[in-house]
């Protein structure tokens, strides 16, 4: 994961739009703000992604 992923992530998060384990909100919030690294991550990397908001660790 690298450092852009974790700021598209927690910019996501900061909005308190939706719960962050609805992958498939993350993903549309992610496209809506032009974050379309973390939109591929999210569908290559799901149980890394689950992991980083389970413990904050990459």
């Amino acid at each position: 994961m690298t450092e852009k992923i974790k700021e598209q992530i927690l910019a996501i998060r900061d909005t308190g739009l939706t719960n962050m384990f609805d992958v498939n909100a993350v993903q549309r919030l992610a496209y809506e703000r032009d974050f379309y690294e973390l939109v591929v991550y999210l569908e290559e990397n799901r149980k890394e992604y689950v992991q980083f908001i389970l413990t904050g660790e990459a």
